[in-house]
């Protein structure tokens, strides 16, 4: 008899144990079906136990009821990733391995391995006269198509060649069944498709040779480099030798809309397999793309945060562009950064990954000063591409038309009259921030996390940019039942408006989620801006991560004031991120690029530095004041964060926890508590939200401590009535 262990995706860290019949055979890594309770669960086997002898009256086990795999889902590099991860980040391993596989496979789908058949000519067709067969025109059709190669019936059909005409060729003997096998070296030859490359310049030939020179082993590379100079030329040359060696690569962007991008340069240059991956393919696509990657038969994937866990047969490098987005952080459920662990995948798999950004993370610095990572510095624009004009706009006392300034208006005009296009950046969708009674001063707020509605013109509604809650424009005020409502503040669909006003013959395009939620929306607007047309794009963070607009000659930040005063000490990094991206969308072609920056306070320090010495000198200070006060990356966080209706359960808890863990660190003087204090969103969805924050300059002390007090947390009776979430190295307070 045996026993297999089994984990189930469930929030308890722990093995459940079944018997295993001996006429079946289980795989470690792969999926079985059990019972639970009253009904069926997918889980995954991590252990198996042969020939055990048990006492029935004495253990009661359950048995197996279906085995769904023949050989593991996961090889042993991404099983030892994962298994770290849950150790890591303190995220049940069940709940870890079943959603890194896709969704079919979660709810039970086989994965049969049946041989893909190809029809073939034999001897015999490829030698008989196509005239024999004069009385059966479509077995000539079907004849001549096969002359030209193999192919399977689902092509054949394609041709309006039937089964039956097939089967008739088999039968004079004409034809037969094959199995098709990958060659060992399909995309050896045939890696450059067309046209020449770029000539490059000399910081891309040592960034080049040196990763090249490392190539067939484990090596950490942060690619630097100003926006513009080529970082996506480094990627394309560095990949020449990866696939001429018959290996696989996995590519990583932060957003769905980069993928389309990268695709597109990637195919032109090379002529291989390349999927996509993210969360707008539909069920049976993502696990298409899944097994291919598994099998080997494509050569390069391409995906957001989650492809990190996609299994390669011959895996031989990773790249995270953009490295710096926060969008690789994963806010609930396992939140784990994809950067960290793709640094730590690469090193299981004995690969060189290459991390690439024009404003890189304070913490990927902080790794190349420790030497855990080696920089290459790109610091010039490749071709012709010129550096940006920069220019800071006051406009404290100014009347501002929409929130745009009358120096901005005039600017806007000179360069759709050069017939160039124009990129405007408002972080913030709707019409307005809020909606406020002129009379008694009423706002609309949802009552769900006590913030203000956003309003949103075009669709009547005002909705919750938090919670997703919904409701109709009031026509008066439900406050003094005047119609005084007016909206305060301006957000993209009101700077669209009013540009239509302003220049009512040019096309205006926004572009933000509300404009892109269908599947190909953002792909046609993107096609759309590279007619190089004039235009005027309005854009949400989305549009600045990465996109290449030739003819875009002015970009302008409307309103960033608030991230200079945020109390989230890394508002700064990601503002000085934010204005080097956006003004990289500018004159990267030919063409003279200029920046604009509408602002109330120009002599804020943080402009006077990102204006004067770039991001890399801002980044320089900045380390060094966080070094001063000990914030990451010279420390380490460690976030509770309890969640209720009820407010004082949520901080009740919390008190019991900081009280458990300090009595289990009353000797460390490193140790640093900050809470219960609320979060910086206190009431999200009708919950409020409490932190308790857990600072200490070594992660291995932390790991320690968390592991020691986590058994005795979840005994708390307070834990069993409060949503209680753990996040270890947190980017939101």
């Amino acid at each position: 008899m045996s026993i297999i262990q089994v984990v189930l995706p469930i929030p308890l860290n722990r093995v459940f144990s079944y018997i295993c019949p001996k006429d079946i055979k289980p795989i470690i890594g792969g999926r079985v079906k059990v019972p639970f309770g009253h009904r069926k669960m997918i889980g995954i086997i991590v252990s198996l136990h042969e020939n055990i002898i048990i006492d029935s009256k004495k253990i009661k086990l359950k048995t197996v009821e279906e085995i769904l795999d023949k050989e593991s889902l996961f090889n042993s590099s991404l099983w030892n990733l994962l298994n770290w991860a849950s150790n890591y980040y303190h995220s049940p391993l069940g709940e870890v391995l079943i959603h890194s596989i896709p969704t079919l496979l979660r709810k039970g789908k086989i994965i049969y391995n049946n041989p893909k058949l190809l029809w073939q000519l034999t001897e015999k067709g490829y030698s008989i006269k196509i005239e024999t067969l004069n009385n059966a025109p479509i077995q000539q059709k079907a004849l001549k198509l096969l002359r030209q190669k193999p192919l399977s019936f689902n092509h054949i059909r394609n041709y309006n060649i039937k089964y039956s005409v097939i089967k008739a060729l088999h039968v004079k003997g004409l034809c037969k069944l094959i199995e098709y096998k990958l060659p060992i070296n399909n995309w050896y030859n045939n890696c450059i498709i067309k046209g020449e490359k770029p000539i490059l310049n000399v910081d891309q030939k040592i960034a080049i040779n040196a990763i090249r020179k490392e190539d067939q082993h484990y090596a950490a590379w942060l690619l630097a480099g100003i926006t513009s100079s080529g970082k996506t030329e480094v990627y394309l040359q560095i990949l020449e030798n990866i696939l001429i060696r018959n290996q696989q690569a996995l590519i990583l962007v932060p957003e769905i809309g980069l993928t389309i991008q990268a695709i597109n340069i990637f195919r032109k240059r090379f002529n291989v397999p390349i999927d996509l991956l993210h969360s707008e393919l539909n069920n049976t696509e993502r696990l298409a793309v899944w097994l291919r990657a598994k099998r080997g038969e494509n050569a390069i994937v391409i995906g957001t945060r989650s492809a990190l866990f996609t299994p390669l047969a011959r895996p031989g490098i990773i790249i995270i562009d953009e490295e710096h987005d926060n969008a690789y952080k994963q806010q609930e459920g396992l939140r784990y950064q994809a950067r960290d662990l793709a640094v730590y995948r690469a090193y299981q798999e004995n690969i060189p990954i290459v991390m690439g950004s024009a404003t890189p993370a304070l913490e990927t610095l902080h790794n190349v000063f420790k030497g855990k990572y080696r920089q290459l510095n790109l610091n010039n624009r490749v071709g012709n591409a010129r550096i940006v004009l920069e220019q800071v706009v006051d406009i404290k006392g100014l009347t501002l038309n929409g929130g745009l300034s009358h120096v901005l208006i005039k600017k806007i005009q000179a360069h759709l009259n050069a017939k160039n296009q124009v990129l405007l950046f408002l972080n913030r969708r709707g019409f307005s921030p809020s909606l406020l009674c002129h009379n008694c001063s009423w706002i609309a707020e949802c009552s769900n996390c006590d913030r203000h509605y956003t309003l949103h013109q075009y669709s009547r509604q005002l909705i919750c940019h938090y919670c997703h809650n919904k409701r109709i424009i009031p026509n008066v005020c439900p406050n003094c039942t005047l119609k005084d409502l007016i909206p305060i503040g301006v957000g993209t669909e009101q700077i669209e408006e009013k540009l239509k006003q302003l220049f009512p013959n040019i096309k205006i395009l926004r572009i933000d989620y509300d404009t892109t939620r269908n599947k190909n929306s953002l792909k046609n607007y993107i096609d759309n801006i590279n007619l190089g047309e004039p235009c005027i794009l309005i854009g949400t963070q989305m549009i600045t991560k990465g996109h290449h607009f030739p003819d875009v000659t002015l970009v302008s930040l409307l309103n960033v004031d608030g991230a200079l005063f945020s109390s989230d000490f890394r508002a700064t990094e990601r503002f000085a991120q934010l204005y080097v991206q956006v003004s990289g969308r500018a004159g990267r072609a030919n063409k003279q690029g200029e920046v604009l920056l509408q602002t109330h306070y120009p002599d804020h320090p943080l402009l006077k530095i990102l204006l004067n010495k770039g991001y890399f000198g801002f980044a320089e200070k900045t380390l060094l004041e966080r070094k001063l006060v000990l914030l990451p990356p010279w420390t380490n966080h460690v976030l509770f964060r309890a969640e209720n209706f009820d407010s004082q359960k949520a901080v009740k808890l919390l008190q019991k926890l900081r009280c458990l863990l300090e009595n289990y660190s009353l000797n460390d003087k490193f140790i640093w508590f900050m809470g219960p204090l609320p979060s910086l969103q206190p009431k999200k969805n009708r919950r409020w939200r409490w932190n308790l924050l857990i600072q200490h300059p070594s992660r291995k002390y932390l790991q320690k401590l968390i592991n020691k007090s986590l058994p005795l947390i979840y005994t708390m009776p307070e834990a069993r009535k409060v949503k209680l979430n753990l996040d270890i190295d947190p980017t939101e307070l």
